[in-house]
């Protein structure tokens, strides 16, 4: 075999050996190049996480969206992470499903495969107070909690902060379910001993940014020829209620307001809360109100409207807030 065969025989081998220990790197981490490779990406990405089939069809209608031209996706855990920019600011979003262990899981990946500087979540509640909030508008709350989280007592035992028997009808009395107690949960975070906690606190900076950046928004009255009875407002300042089933019921509505002074309730925010809080990032929630509890269910056009305007408070704010660099740029 002459030298020159040989010679281009060993380039081959070389660059067979250096496309496979190439491509084993992007099988054990697919997020490696987008991440790493020479601060391709010259700065840190904003985390957008929402629920939803509605959540995405706001965020697509929008037309503000534009994938990255050469990493537009990675999949991990059966989850589709989609990068790209929002009115030109550097993203990645994910529809994490609806339910706190879904919305949880999605979020920790997030955190732990990408370079983000923070957390914003929007999607839809129920309003628990008609006075504060209606249809088309949007919360952002100051705290969220779990409110699903019970200590179901033994009947005839101590009592608990939610007792059935006030609920009894038509006259309130004694019932076999007895009571409950709302519990803490453990918070862990990577600089101190796990604590329990009850009210999970919104990111000062991010609150306090969103007051300013939200104060003057137009949000959206109308939808496909139907339009909401009055102008929808973003509402400041609120506690939300978060559990793993819906509150439709008005008593149940009204026990939550009463008690805890929440205004919202959804199925996603605490987790978007405690798993960033745990990770120490920075976080914000917007909350599209799509029903009031015990009133008949929206519509898809309000329930769209509930969407596309917390859609429209979170561009706001991440248009709003500089996009931190990366130290090795």
């Amino acid at each position: 075999m002459s030298s020159i065969n040989l010679a281009v025989l060993l380039v081959l081998g070389l660059l067979l050996v250096t496309a496979q220990q190439s491509m084993q790197m992007s099988l054990r981490n697919p997020t490696a190049e987008i991440e790493t490779s020479n601060c391709k990406i010259a700065f840190l990405r904003l985390g957008l996480v929402f629920t939803s089939d509605n959540n995405e069809k706001a965020l697509l209608d929008s037309g503000l969206y534009e994938p990255d031209s050469e990493n537009p996706s990675v999949d991990i855990a059966g989850r589709r992470f989609h990068i790209g920019t929002l009115n030109n600011s550097l993203i990645i979003y994910v529809k994490t499903g609806s339910h706190s262990v879904n919305v949880a899981t999605a979020v920790q990946i997030l955190l732990l495969r990408f370079r983000t500087s923070g957390i914003i979540f929007f999607g839809s509640s129920g309003s628990l107070d008609e006075k504060m909030l209606v249809p088309g508008d949007v919360a952002v709350p100051k705290a969220v909690a779990f409110t699903g989280v019970w200590e179901w007592k033994k009947f005839r035992s101590e009592e608990g902060k939610l007792v059935f028997g006030d609920f009894n009808y038509p006259e309130n009395g004694e019932n076999l379910l007895g009571t409950v107690e709302y519990e803490t949960i453990n918070m862990f975070s990577p600089n101190e001993a796990p604590k329990k906690v009850f009210w999970l606190p919104i990111t000062t900076s991010w609150y306090n940014a969103a007051t300013k950046a939200l104060k003057d928004l137009k949000l959206r009255q109308c939808y496909s020829d139907e339009c909401l009875p009055g102008k929808p407002k973003v509402v400041f300042g609120s506690k939300g209620s978060t559990s793993d089933f819906y509150v439709r019921n008005k008593a149940y509505g009204d026990f939550l307001n009463d008690n805890f002074n929440a205004t919202t309730a959804d199925t996603a925010s605490a987790s978007v809360a405690l798993t960033s809080l745990s990770n120490e990032k920075l976080f914000v929630v917007f909350q599209g109100v799509s029903n009031v509890a015990g009133k008949t269910s929206s519509d898809s056009g309000v329930s769209y409207l509930a969407s596309y305007n917390a859609f429209l408070a979170a561009t706001k704010f991440i248009n709003s807030i500089p996009t931190p660099r990366l130290a090795c740029e």
